[in-house]
């Protein structure tokens, strides 16, 4: 049994053609592409996203900064007005170099030199004794820097048991000092990496271990309270204390 459908009738006007229904434009139309702004400096092409004309172009300008300061206001500082950094650091050259002249000669010292203590100067003569000890097929560099600071620490406790409650002596000047006049030793290391053995480099350590014991005990009878009335007991623990870098250059 077939199955009848309700087919509505079809309307044709009186011209013959069937009528077409239009179709309505949607409420809101379609919006473009997303197109990237323009930059609205034409000296920098590749902000605009425009491929040809950033070929076409073949100057960019040079990006301008503005000049660095440092701090607020007026009191400004710029990077050419700021210290060199060996000064921000605390090393003085100028006074290494003065302070290592005044070692050289042990008959005209300037203590005067000597009254900031700084280990700047004393580290990089270490370093040296410890290069010249290296070339000779010795590593001494943990001994060195650990017989300074005992030498130290032993210097400073016998200068002010001798001088009592009026001793000056802080343990960094007694640091700087011991560092310092260790540059006849570091001299004498050198030279034994051209001299032969035997008796001419025994001659020359004791010749290097007085130049350093003078210096030294000038040093600290000059800027030490009451140094002077103990400056034999001063003079012999230096001359201890020199010996025992000097065996490592002999042995």
């Amino acid at each position: 049994m077939a199955k009848q459908f309700n087919v509505p009738p079809v309307i044709f006007p009186s011209d013959g053609n069937p009528s077409v229904q239009k179709r309505r434009p949607p409420a809101n139309p379609p919006t473009a592409p997303f197109q990237p702004p323009r930059s609205s400096n034409p000296g920098i092409p590749f902000m605009s996203f425009d491929i040809g004309s950033a070929a076409a172009s073949t100057s960019f300008s040079t990006p301008q900064f503005a000049s660095a300061t440092i701090g607020g206001g007026g009191g400004s500082i710029g990077f050419e007005d700021e210290p060199p950094l060996l000064e921000e650091l605390g090393i003085n050259t100028k006074q290494i170099y003065q302070k290592t002249l005044s070692i050289l000669n042990p008959f005209r010292i300037k203590p005067d030199l000597h009254e900031d203590g700084d280990l700047s100067g004393p580290f990089i003569f270490l370093m040296a004794f410890g290069l010249f000890q290296l070339l000779a097929g010795k590593i001494h560099f943990g001994i060195i820097l650990g017989w300074v600071v005992m030498a130290s620490m032993f210097l400073y406790v016998v200068f002010n048991m001798l001088a009592g409650r009026n001793g000056n002596l802080n343990l960094y000047r007694c640091v700087s000092l011991i560092g310092y006049c260790m540059l006849p030793i570091v001299i004498l290391s050198a030279l034994s990496l051209f001299l032969p053995g035997g008796l001419v480099i025994k001659v020359l350590t004791g010749v290097f271990v007085v130049w350093s014991t003078r210096v030294c005990t000038r040093l600290l009878v000059e800027l030490a309270s009451y140094g002077d009335e103990h400056r034999g007991l001063i003079a012999y623990a230096c001359f201890l204390i020199y010996t025992l870098f000097s065996l490592l250059v002999v042995f």
